[in-house]
């Protein structure tokens, strides 16, 4: 399997458990691993953490925006 696609299912299923079973759950801490463990291969690989992250400009620029209102004052 692609090293980047096997980290992306790894963390979506982490993502789940979390989300369903919670932090403290031994499948959640098992998941975590894996999708640590397949993040770290993707890297050994050469792949760029972009890879699996990709920049959402939308975000970024929302975020910047929200900011900037904040640093003068205006809501």
């Amino acid at each position: 399997m692609h090293y980047i696609r096997a980290a992306r299912t790894a963390q979506h299923r982490a993502v789940r458990a979390l989300a369903v079973r919670g932090l403290a759950h031994p499948l959640t801490h098992l998941l975590l691993a894996a999708a640590a463990t397949a993040a770290a291969q993707a890297w050994d690989a050469g792949h760029r953490v972009t890879e699996l992250h990709p920049v959402r400009t939308d975000r970024l620029q929302d975020s910047y925006l929200i900011h900037l209102r904040a640093k003068k004052g205006t809501p």
